[in-house]
C-alpha cells in the first residue's frame, strides 16, 4: 500500500544512492595506498534522475517488466583527481569530505521518510 506513494519511493531511491556512493567511498579509502588504484565514484542523485527522465508514461509493476538498471547510477573512475607517482588517484581528505556530504544526503532522505510516516500516522488517527 505505501510502496506506491511517490514520496516514499523517492526517499528510498535517495537513501539507496547514498548507500551505494558511501560503499564506493569506503573502497577508495581502503585502497588509498594501493599502487595503480584509481578512485571511483557515482554521479549525483540529480544527474541520475535527469538520465532516467520523468516516468509519467509507463510504470514498472515487476522488476523484470522493463529493462532497468540498478537505480544507483553508473560507477565511473574519477579522471579529474591528481595521480600520485605510484599511479594512485585517491585523496583520503577528499574522500572524507565526500563521505560527510553523502551522510547528509542519507540523513535527509531518512528525515523525509520519517516525516511522511508521521503525516500518514496522524491522518489515520495514530501517533
Amino acid at each position: 500500500m505505501f510502496g506506491n506513494i511517490e514520496l516514499f519511493r523517492l526517499s528510498q531511491a535517495v537513501a539507496t544512492h547514498a548507500s551505494s556512493r558511501l560503499s564506493l567511498i569506503s573502497q577508495n579509502v581502503a585502497h588509498a595506498d594501493t599502487p595503480g588504484y584509481r578512485g571511483k565514484d557515482i554521479g549525483s542523485f540529480s544527474s541520475l534522475v535527469s538520465e532516467v527522465g520523468p516516468q509519467t508514461d509507463m510504470r514498472r509493476s515487476r522488476a523484470g517488466h522493463f529493462a532497468s538498471g540498478s537505480g544507483v547510477g553508473t560507477v565511473r573512475i574519477d579522471e579529474s583527481a591528481a595521480v600520485s607517482p605510484n599511479g594512485n588517484s585517491v585523496s583520503v581528505e577528499k574522500e572524507l569530505l565526500k563521505a560527510a556530504e553523502v551522510h547528509q544526503q542519507h540523513d535527509r532522505a531518512l528525515a523525509v521518510y520519517k516525516s511522511a510516516m508521521t503525516i500518514l500516522r496522524t491522518s489515520i488517527g495514530r501517533r
